[in-house]
C-alpha cells in the first residue's frame, strides 16, 4: 500500500489523491504529485544574491511585501 505524504502546509496525515494532485482535507491545500517527491530534498532559502539563509541571519527588505491574509504591507528598508 502506498502511503500518502503529509500536507506541506499543516502537516496533516489525512491527505488523499485527486487525479495527479494531492489534497489536504484539513487546510484545503493542493499540490502536484511530482512536488511531493521533492519535499524531502527541498532547496534552501536564498537571498537576492544567492547566499543561503540560515536561522539567526538578519536581512533588509528590498521590495514592499504584502502580508498574506491581511491588509498589512512590509515596507522597503525593514530589517528582519
Amino acid at each position: 500500500m502506498h502511503t500518502m505524504p503529509k500536507c506541506p502546509t499543516c502537516s496533516s496525515e489525512y491527505t488523499y489523491e485527486d487525479g495527479d494532485i494531492y489534497v489536504c482535507p484539513e487546510c484545503a491545500y493542493e499540490w502536484p504529485k511530482s512536488a511531493s517527491e521533492n519535499l524531502d530534498s527541498a532547496s534552501s532559502v536564498r537571498d537576492a544574491f544567492g547566499t543561503e539563509l540560515k536561522d539567526g541571519d538578519s536581512l533588509t527588505v528590498i521590495k514592499d511585501l504584502k502580508v498574506k491574509g491581511s491588509s498589512l504591507v512590509v515596507k522597503v528598508g525593514t530589517k528582519v
